[in-house]
């Protein structure tokens, strides 16, 4: 699988790298660590020389730190520099669909290195690729938090669990432990659709058959999890989508959320694409958003 890392020197950028050594990844990725430099902003009219030399010699800076940091971890792959705006160069140079974006939910505020906290958003929302938008330091993956709605875009968000991650994880000491999957679904509170403000009727007039309903998508879900060796619970929430996947998240600790970047537009389902912004915006470890 192809992985590009968007990197701008700051930490999220460096953790991006570290995230790509640790995932669990059935086959080794190839990895392109990308650095963008702002154009516009070298040849600014204001700049003055000494200025672009001090810009220059910091984006040689991080693509050097960027290719000793891939040799310590042993990805294989290339690091490289490109100018131009930041989202549409990550775009353009993104794997396509059976790849991974993987950029930093922060990065640095000066001029002279792309934010990449001010672009993330726009990447999953139009990167044809899975987005890994990272908020914390790379560990060993011991818990997922699994957002489905039964829709497309989150049952891709398990495929992808499925097919591209290792199921368990080294302990260290020669032997492995599984890895534990929580497969949450959101029925929404409101009477009214929280995006589209439009009446749930079928919801409040058939509330058992959208409960047994979303009993089976989640035991399916889960049944499909634990064939392929992880272990995994079913979750069943009541409440605001987003608010009550960080809650489950947070609540068992988990290490990733992983949810789809579009939902069904049917009323009695959340909208999986509405609510994965909020995630990744407000969520306190990484998210993994998937198209």
């Amino acid at each position: 699988m192809n992985v590009l890392v968007a990197t701008d020197g700051s930490k999220y950028g460096g953790w991006g790298l570290n995230w790509v050594a640790k995932l669990p990844f059935v086959e080794p990725p190839r990895v392109t660590a990308l650095h963008v430099l702002d154009g516009a902003a070298l040849r600014g009219p204001f700049r003055t020389k000494p200025e672009i030399q001090r810009i220059e010699a910091r984006s040689a800076k991080i693509l050097k730190e960027a290719t000793q940091q891939m040799a310590a971890l042993k990805l294989k792959g290339t690091a490289r520099k490109e100018e131009g705006a930041a989202t549409l160069v990550i775009l353009k140079r993104a794997p396509k669909r059976d790849g991974l974006l993987v950029v930093g939910s922060k990065g640095l505020n000066g001029l002279d290195c792309f934010m990449l906290g001010s672009v993330s958003t726009k990447l999953i929302q139009h990167a044809t690729c899975p987005v890994l938008v990272v908020k914390d330091e790379a560990a060993p993956l011991r818990r997922i938090t699994l957002a489905t709605d039964g829709s497309d875009a989150s049952t891709k968000a398990l495929e992808f669990v499925l097919t591209r991650f290792q199921p368990d994880r080294s302990t260290g000491k020669g032997g492995r432990v599984p890895i534990h999957v929580s497969v949450i679904h959101v029925m929404a509170s409101s009477p009214l659709d929280p995006i589209t403000i439009r009446p749930t009727i079928p919801w409040i007039k058939y509330p058992e058959l959208k409960k047994e309903a979303n009993r089976k998508l989640i035991e399916q879900s889960v049944r499909k999890l634990t064939e392929a060796g992880f272990t995994a619970e079913p979750v069943c929430q009541l409440g605001n989508p987003a608010e009550e996947i960080m809650k489950v998240a947070a609540k068992h600790h988990a290490d990733l959320i992983v949810m789809g970047s579009q939902g069904l537009a049917a009323i009695d389902r959340f909208l999986l694409g509405s609510v994965s912004a909020r995630v990744v915006q407000h969520a306190d470890c990484s998210v993994l958003v998937v198209r």
